[in-house]
C-alpha cells in the first residue's frame, strides 16, 4: 500500500511512560505498534521515572533535535534520613540517620536554598559522558565516577505534603526546572544540607516543554487504541510544529520558494520558528541569519510531498 502524506510526515508521540520502562524500550514497544522503525525520542527518561516522554515518528524525528524542550515539571518523593549510591531508591544504602526531628521551617529554607539559578552536581548515574563513556556505565563498572557542579535553574520546588515514616521523613514536592536538571541530585543535596542524607523514591514528569501528561496515552493505552484501528499519533506534524514553535505565516509563492530550498527575507524573529501558510500547514523551520530567513528544515520538499 502506498504511503500517503500523512504517513510520511508523521508527527508526535506522546508516551506517559510507565516505572521499569527505559526509553529505549518505549521507543522498541512503538515502533511495533506503528509498523515503523522511523521512531525516536526527545530525551531519555529514568526506567525508575513515569510520565511524559516526547517521540517523534517518520519525517518529524528531524524535528526532536530542534524542539525547545528547555523547562520540565515533575511531582517527586523526596525521603529524607537516608543516602544512596545513585540519589533513588535502586541505589544501595551509604547512611542511615533519623531524620524525624526536623522542623517543616528548617526544611523550607533548605528547599528554598536549592532553588534559582543554582550549581548542580549531576547524579553518578546519569547519561553524561566521561572521557566518551556514558557516567552511568563507569558507575556500574565500579569507578568512583566524579562529575563537574553545572548551572541549572530550578524555578519551582514546593514542598506539597510531609510524611514521618518510622525514622524517615518523606516529603512530596513539585519541581519545575531547566532542561539538564536533575531531581535526584536536589533530594541528595536536600538530604546533605539537613544533615540526615536524602534520596528520590518516585519521580513522575508532568511537562516537557509545551507538552503535559493531558497529550499522553500510556503504552497499555496505545496498545488497545492500534487494536481498533484508531490514530495513535497524539500530534500530526502540524499541529506538532503549531504547539512547538513561533511562527510567521507566509505566502504560497513564499511557500514555495521554501519547499525548493530558497530563502526568504527576515523578519527580526530570534531563534527557531515556523513558516506557516494561511491555513496552517507547516512549510518550514527557520531561523534568520543576517538578511536571510533560511531553513533549518523543510518539513514538506518538493518531491517528497506535491
Amino acid at each position: 500500500m502506498a504511503q500517503t502524506a500523512r504517513d510520511i510526515l508523521g508527527g508526535l508521540l506522546i508516551v506517559d511512560k510507565d516505572g521499569g520502562w527505559t526509553s529505549h524500550d518505549v521507543v522498541a514497544k512503538s515502533r511495533r505498534l506503528l509498523h515503523t522503525k522511523k521512531v525516536g525520542h526527545a530525551g531519555t527518561l529514568d526506567p525508575m521515572a513515569t510520565g511524559v516522554l516526547v517521540l517523534g515518528v517518520e519525517r518529524a524525528t528531524k524535528l526532536l533535535g530542534l524542539l525547545t524542550l528547555t523547562t520540565k515539571a515533575y511531582t517527586a518523593t523526596v525521603r529524607l534520613g537516608q543516602a544512596t549510591t545513585t540519589d533513588d531508591a535502586e541505589g544501595e544504602i551509604l547512611a542511615t540517620t533519623p531524620a524525624t526531628h526536623l522542623g517543616d521551617a528548617e526544611i523550607a529554607a533548605r528547599t528554598a536554598e536549592l532553588t534559582g539559578d543554582i550549581q548542580q552536581v549531576p547524579a553518578t548515574v546519569s547519561a553524561i559522558k566521561v572521557d566518551g563513556e556514558r557516567a552511568y556505565a563507569r558507575h556500574r563498572a565500579g569507578e568512583d565516577v566524579r562529575l563537574a557542579a553545572r548551572p541549572v535553574t530550578v524555578s519551582r520546588f514546593d514542598i506539597l505534603a510531609r510524611r514521618d515514616t518510622g525514622d524517615f521523613v518523606d516529603l512530596d514536592v513539585g519541581v519545575e526546572c531547566s532542561s539538564g536538571t536533575y531531581v535526584r541530585a536536589l533530594a541528595r543535596d536536600l538530604g546533605a544540607a539537613l544533615g540526615v542524607g536524602g534520596h528520590l523514591t518516585a519521580l513522575r514528569r508532568t511537562r516537557v516543554g509545551p507538552f503535559t501528561l493531558e497529550h499522553a496515552r500510556t503504552l497499555d493505552e496505545l496498545a488497545v487504541a492500534a487494536e481498533s484501528g484508531a490514530p495513535l499519533l497524539s500530534l500530526g506534524i502540524d499541529d506538532a510544529v503549531r504547539t512547538a514553535f513561533p511562527h510567521r505565516s507566509i505566502s504560497a509563492a513564499e511557500a514555495e520558494s521554501l519547499r525548493d530550498g530558497r530563502w526568504l527575507e527576515p523578519l527580526g524573529l530570534e531563534g527557531v520558528h515556523a513558516a506557516l501558510t494561511e491555513d496552517g500547514t507547516a512549510i518550514a523551520l527557520l531561523e534568520e541569519k543576517g538578511k536571510r530567513a533560511s531553513s533549518v528544515m523543510v518539513i514538506r520538499p518538493r518531491g517528497l510531498i506535491d
